[in-house]
């Protein structure tokens, strides 16, 4: 019997006396249906290999190690260090690894380009998906499940309340989109929000060339940091971007954006387009 089984599931957690932590954002999946389509969007081949994040009791693992080269587990609960290496004690492309993904150099598991696929614990979504764009040169393609909200915010073109800090850095990075929604109902224990997988396929090289990269991300956080306030303003009064603000007004009218404008409104390239503009003038 499958892993992704609500009774094979309860069966595993009982026979190793675990109980499952809120702190650790452990809800495992239960649905062989929703694991296919997990594999079939990674486009998952005998040639990949693949890093997760979280594999809990390995629900998803077992059904990427009957596809890929390799799967590398990165696991941070201890208690399930065990339950993994009984599982998959006779596999031999599975690794589990114990380890925080927010420490860990994933570029030094792997031997070349992998992809990661993963039900990220909601609670670190975000600076895990962050240090494989900042961070790694080894990943392509990420193919992660996160919070519904969450995805929506990192596909959000502008306009939207959706749109912010989130969506400009997953787009700088990547090509992004929500491949579909996961209920709630598929998990162990079952979470208060609906989930979705979303894809990114990292670029070769970010969406346009910055002058400087923290200086841009620095940018886009001003601009943010008081989000019903013009783009002006914002600029000028953020507290982590000391810009006079002559230089602010300069720079918005060179690449002709309208200082009244809010940030939401305003794409990513035209935010690359800024950046370059205050780091030249000051």
């Amino acid at each position: 019997m499958k892993i992704a089984n609500r009774q094979r599931t309860k069966d595993i957690l009982q026979k190793h006396n675990i109980k499952l932590k809120k702190s650790l954002g452990q809800n495992f999946l239960t649905d062989n249906n929703i694991l296919d389509k997990i594999v079939a969007e990674a486009n998952l081949s005998s040639e990949d290999s693949v890093i997760e994040v979280g594999p809990g009791i390995g629900a998803l693992t077992e059904r990427m190690s009957e596809a890929a080269k390799e799967v590398v587990a990165v696991e941070l609960d201890n208690r399930l260090i065990p339950v993994l290496n009984e599982i998959f004690e006779e596999q031999d492309n599975v690794s589990i690894i114990h380890g925080d993904a927010l420490e860990v150099d994933f570029d030094s598991l792997i031997d070349g380009d992998y992809k990661v696929v993963a039900n990220l614990p909601y609670y670190i979504t975000t600076p895990i998906i962050m240090r494989f764009l900042e961070e790694s040169s080894g990943a392509k393609e990420i193919v992660v499940m996160v919070q519904k909200e969450v995805g929506e915010r990192m596909v959000a073109s502008p306009g939207g309340k959706d749109y912010g800090i989130l969506s400009i850095a997953v787009q700088y990075y990547t090509e992004a989109e929500i491949a579909f929604g996961v209920p709630s109902s598929v998990f162990i224990p079952r979470p208060k929000v609906d989930s979705a997988i979303v894809s990114l396929k990292v670029l070769d090289y970010p969406r346009a060339k910055v002058e400087d990269e923290d200086f841009f991300f620095k940018v886009v956080k001003s601009a943010f940091h008081q989000r019903r306030k013009t783009v002006r303003n914002s600029l000028s009064k953020a507290p982590f971007l000391s810009v006079p603000r002559d230089i602010i007004d300069q720079a918005l009218e060179e690449v002709e954006i309208d200082p009244r404008r809010r940030a939401e409104k305003i794409s990513v390239e035209k935010f690359i387009e800024l950046s370059n503009a205050i780091y030249r003038i000051y």
